[in-house]
């Protein structure tokens, strides 16, 4: 869309202003960011646009399209995890900083499982990067609890790291978030190294 300005003592005509285009990108993300937040909310390019007072046409305009709003928001939601998981990861009792880490994962997942079902089968680069970082967090807390002798250590590490993901996926999306710190206990419990 052409508007007029007036610039040096002359109209001409300009496409609307880059903060336009900046705020209409954060109304857009942060619509869709809160949207993941509800878990059986639909996360259509409309559902979002409406959420943020804008057209969906702007919403595509300022992402480029679905794939890419989604992925940002994702990715905005995931990194302070990850830089927690990092945080963590260096602490010297992985085994506590293991058993913290994944409370406050499931505790998140809890909250926003609707996003890993609203990014299957999209093309999610930022996303995919962070889940790795996270992963390999994950990864460098159970090596430090191996080797301090508290995580069983007969177990390859991608099986340990696929189990804890799936059984916090599963915990999360089974609405108990109440019981986080029983399965937690069942889980490293069943970690533990048989003596």
């Amino acid at each position: 869309m052409l508007i007029p300005d007036y610039v040096e003592g002359t109209f001409q005509m300009s496409t609307p202003s880059r903060a336009d285009a900046v705020r209409n990108r954060q109304l857009a993300l942060d619509a869709a960011t809160a949207l993941l937040a509800e878990p059986d909310a639909a996360l259509t390019v409309e559902a979002i646009a409406k959420k943020a007072g804008l057209g969906a046409g702007t919403v595509v305009r300022a992402f480029g399209g679905k794939e890419a709003l989604l992925d940002a928001a994702v990715a905005g939601l995931l990194r302070p995890v990850v830089a927690r998981a990092r945080d963590l990861a260096a602490d010297d009792r992985p085994d506590r900083a293991l058993r913290t880490f994944l409370g406050e994962l499931m505790t998140f997942q809890a909250a926003h499982h609707a996003a890993g079902d609203n990014l299957r089968g999209l093309a999610a680069p930022e996303t995919t990067a962070l889940r790795g970082e996270l992963v390999a967090a994950v990864e460098t807390m159970l090596t430090g609890a191996q080797r301090a002798g508290r995580v069983r250590a007969d177990i390859p590490l991608g099986t340990l790291t696929a189990v804890i993901g799936e059984a916090a996926y599963a915990v999360a999306r089974s609405g108990a978030a109440d019981h986080i710190d029983a399965f937690l206990t069942v889980l490293l419990d069943g970690l533990k190294p048989s003596t």
